[in-house]
Order: C-alpha cells, then structure tokens, then sequence
C-alpha cells in the first residue's frame, strides 16, 4: 500500500535528493515506506534501519527516514556517528520540517525536505571525500 502513496515519478525526484545529499557528504540516507506500524515507531525504524544493514557503514553515518503512510507514523534515526554529532534538537527540527508537509498530505515534499535537511547536517560533520563509495542503495525500501 506503501508504494502506492508515490507515482514513479515521486520516487525519482525523491532518489535524485537522496543522490544530490549525499553527493555532499561521505553518510549514506535511506528511506523506508510502508503502509501500517502496529509497534512503536522508533522501534520499528530501527527494525529496519538493521535490516537495511545501514549501521555497516564505515563511519557509522547512515541515517534512515521511515515512514508508514496509512498510520501517519514516521521516524529519522541516525547511526551512532552522526548522532554522537548532530544531537536530538537537530532531529527534531527534522521532524518538524517533514511534518509541515506530511500535514498537506504531501509525502513527497516531506521526504525531499528531510533528505535535504539531513544531508545539510551530514554535510558539516561528514564532508564528501574524493574516493567516497556509495555504501548503500539509494532507492526507496518499500515494504
């Protein structure tokens, strides 16, 4: 149901931004959609952030943007390396960002801007290196 919510086209401008953040930054982003979260949010996040092997990255910069569309739940978690950075005010004002958006049903935007904002931050503590290997994919994980 999850993959419904974004015509082929939002999944593509939504893969161009994570490509565009992180061609700034050596930190990898990754989204994740799905239709329902019958648990607690932040532990289902971090469910999948495991399960997308996003804490194998080399300085433990991956974050996660997750999202289940049909309960309006949605998590951003970060890896140790790029929390011990950024602290949770950062993740907040994220949160708030994406949620301006996701309040006008625009899923989209919301993510566009989260991924913005997170590569903005990653940027800072994380700077793109010239021999920087793309860690993980950077399409939407649907489930």
């Amino acid at each position: 149901m999850g993959i419904k919510k974004f015509s082929e086209q939002d999944q593509e401008e939504i893969k161009n931004a994570i490509r565009a953040a992180e061609f700034q930054t050596s930190g990898e982003i990754r989204v994740f959609v799905e239709a329902y979260c019958t648990k607690d949010v932040l532990d289902r996040a971090a469910f999948q952030f495991k399960q997308l092997q996003m804490h194998k990255t080399k300085q433990r910069n991956g974050v996660l943007i997750y999202l289940a569309t049909e309960d309006h739940k949605f998590a951003v978690i970060g890896d140790v390396g790029i929390n011990r950075l950024t602290g949770p005010a950062f993740w907040h004002e994220a949160k708030e960002a994406m949620l301006l958006h996701f309040k006008n049903d625009d899923l989209k935007r919301g993510l566009v801007e989260g991924i913005h904002l997170v590569g903005e931050a990653m940027k800072k503590h994380f700077p793109y290196l010239e021999n920087d290997k793309n860690e993980l994919p950077d399409d939407i994980a649907f489930n």
